[in-house]
């Protein structure tokens, strides 16, 4: 059996795109799908989609959102060095694991 790897990635974290048709986009994680691996990212990986008339949209026509992307192809960025970078686990004092920036050692988990 493979090991299982873990996002290390959460909602509300300020994200770059690393690779794909919106390299360079910088966009905040809208939602997280563990089981897939993939990432829904603010204003990123725009994608149309055409629906038929529902009661939920009873015009139809042709809906634009966000695509979902997958994790290995965003970086988080850091708010103090505010550069992308790789995320640490530090263990604190009482046994806590939290995320830290690879490059400034700063904790990116805000409790």
């Amino acid at each position: 059996m493979q090991k299982q790897e873990s996002i290390r990635i959460k909602k509300e974290d300020k994200v770059k795109i690393i690779a794909g048709k919106d390299r360079g986009k910088i966009g905040k994680v809208i939602r997280v799908d563990k089981k897939k691996k993939r990432l829904l990212v603010e204003k990123a990986n725009m994608i149309k989609r055409h629906v038929k008339p529902s009661v939920k949209n009873p015009q139809g026509g042709i809906l634009e959102g966000e695509g979902p992307i997958h994790w290995s192809n965003v970086m988080i960025i850091c708010s103090s060095c505010v550069k992308p970078t790789r995320i640490r686990m530090n263990i604190l004092e009482n046994g806590d694991k939290v995320r830290a920036c690879a490059k400034c050692n700063e904790n990116l988990d805000s409790k």
